[in-house]
């Protein structure tokens, strides 16, 4: 009998001890996990550009395309739209011409969108290799993050609703000089990929841009 009393005490105070195991951490919010997310795929696209083309230049991150950059995800969380034009026409090349008029040179943008959900939230790590993947099946998307020429890159991110919008800027002044205060208004000229604006053999435009089309 002292024995069993003994056996019934060990399993009572296992399962007081169950029932006090501390509660997994608390998800965090999926808009604190923009910023670390935007870090970790310009991370990311970084190293897959120069495995795709050891001789590409390194991107430095730059605060002109980052700002714009992160303008276009929050335009699209906040309207549900993914698309490189805005509902109102804005596009990244008519934000940065806006923000700086003497801005010239080549200029890609890659989009993409990723559902989540509530219950497991937003792993900045996770979802910006997703990102990447989904970049690296699209033609496109993986020209304009491996063309070498690039050397400045901006990345936004969004979140509104179950959505993250991620928005990547690329830029090369391709070796344009700064326009002459009496230079007329720039002109823009799109390209469908960065080898078409590459063979282009007329006088550059002051902006340039690259195509590639957004993931739903």
């Amino acid at each position: 009998m002292m024995r069993l009393a003994i056996l019934v005490l060990a399993f009572a105070a296992l399962a007081g001890c169950a029932s006090v195991a501390p509660k997994p951490p608390p998800v965090p919010d999926p808009q604190t996990q923009m910023e670390p997310l935007a870090l970790r795929i310009a991370i990311l696209v970084e190293e897959q550009r120069h495995k795709l083309d050891p001789k590409a230049k390194a991107l430095a991150i730059d605060p002109e395309l980052t700002k714009i950059a992160l303008a276009r995800a929050r335009d699209m969380a906040a309207k549900n739209y993914l698309a490189h034009a805005a509902p109102n026409g804005d596009t990244s090349a008519s934000l940065l011409m806006a923000d700086d008029a003497k801005w010239q040179g080549l200029l890609g943008e890659n989009l993409a969108a990723q559902h989540y959900r509530k219950e497991s939230g937003v792993d900045a790590t996770q979802f910006a290799a997703r990102f990447l993947e989904e970049w690296m099946k699209s033609a496109p998307h993986r020209d304009n993050l491996a063309y070498p020429a690039y050397d400045r890159t901006g990345v936004g991110a969004a979140v509104n609703g179950d959505t993250v919008y991620v928005a990547q800027l690329f830029a090369s002044d391709m070796g344009l000089k700064p326009p002459a205060d009496d230079d007329g208004p720039n002109r823009v000229t799109s390209y469908a990929s960065p080898m078409a604006a590459q063979k282009d053999s007329r006088p550059p435009p002051p902006v340039r841009l690259r195509g590639s089309q957004g993931l739903n």
